[in-house]
């Protein structure tokens, strides 16, 4: 038997402290088994919001996603939580127990015409990387699905706006220190669908011999009316929130303002008082007074509410741009048709 070489030999622990730096994640790599376990569930109690969780593997610059399973639905409470919790650790062990991945990589949610920028996301992101470094959300859109597009996204948190967020200091002076702006918040990673060459064999089979569906029919349809309604809605929805967020750094500038105004006529009265206490051969008083209330820092509103509803807007803006854009083509089309 060959003697091992000391190269050989170097125990785990060694090559796990060699591996620290992971490389960056360029691709979720998902099959199209859990592509379609998702958008049914989603679809299935669509306009209600639903979750579940992510299976797979992570293998050095791609997440592999291969398989995933649906929570349960119910109101928020501290027992169904709880419930809740307990039936995704036996669907694990299950998983488990028929040689099926059950590595946790994440989790997928439904989202309705792409809002899906909420604290509750960045929240559970954040205690998803406590115990996994490298972890996904897979959204889903019903409603953009409709109009004939597979809205599904990777998403995960930069790093940047991770250290802000665990200091819990979105102050303009840290954001532009970190040069962080709202784009800066989500990460959109490549989703590749992959499946085994026996399932691309089977669907190879399924095709149809004649070259145009009904699905080919369906984009065709001119109204769109309905999905543009509803996005132009929400965005001045938005735009009212955007319009709140921003009163509040107007009354935190006022009151800045009324505070240093204080404080300069405050200073002017200590100094005019020292100038008589000198003449009176007296000591000076300090010309600040940290328990004075004038003289007590006004904390600056969070800016991350208006990062998120900034963000939203953005996501609106596109959503109507892609679709107008599609409804235009197909009114030329419809109009070339009728001349000729």
């Amino acid at each position: 038997m060959a003697t091992p070489t000391p190269t050989m030999a170097r125990s785990f622990l060694q090559v796990a402290a060699t591996e620290e730096v992971a490389s960056p994640l360029r691709v979720v790599q998902i099959e199209g088994l859990v592509v379609l376990k998702i958008i049914k569930h989603c679809k299935e109690f669509s306009p209600s919001l639903v979750t579940g969780q992510l299976l797979g593997l992570d293998v050095g610059s791609v997440l592999e996603l291969t398989n995933c399973f649906p929570f349960p639905i119910g109101e928020e409470d501290e027992e169904i939580e709880s419930d809740g919790a307990n039936y995704q650790l036996e669907m694990m062990r299950c998983l488990r127990e028929v040689n099926v991945d059950n590595n946790t990589v994440g989790w997928y949610q439904s989202m309705l015409f792409g809002c899906f920028q909420t604290v509750e996301l960045i929240e559970t992101f954040m205690n998803y990387q406590e115990n996994i470094r490298r972890c996904v959300c897979i959204i889903y859109d019903p409603s953009r699905a409709n109009q004939g597009a597979l809205a599904l996204k990777a998403l995960k948190l930069s790093d940047s706006f991770m250290d802000l967020y665990r200091n819990n200091n979105f102050t303009g002076e840290k954001l532009r220190e970190k040069n962080l702006s709202w784009v800066d918040i989500f990460e959109e990673i490549p989703i590749k669908v992959s499946n085994s060459a026996l399932i691309s064999a089977f669907m190879t089979g399924l095709e149809a011999d004649t070259p145009v569906t009904q699905c080919d029919y369906d984009r065709l349809q001119l109204s769109t009316s309905p999905y543009l309604e509803r996005n132009v809605e929400f965005l001045i929805d938005s735009m009212d929130d955007l319009s709140i967020e921003q009163q509040k750094f107007q009354y935190h500038y006022r009151n800045l303002s009324r505070q240093q105004a204080q404080q300069q006529a405050w200073l002017q009265k200590r100094r005019s008082e020292n100038m008589t206490r000198k003449a009176a051969g007296e000591e000076p008083l300090p010309e600040e007074d940290p328990s004075n209330p004038i003289f007590k820092p006004i904390p600056e509103p969070s800016r991350l509410g208006s990062f998120l509803i900034t963000n939203r807007m953005a996501n609106y803006c596109n959503q109507i741009n892609g679709v107008s854009g599609q409804s235009f083509s197909r009114l030329y089309l419809m109009k070339a048709l009728h001349k000729n």
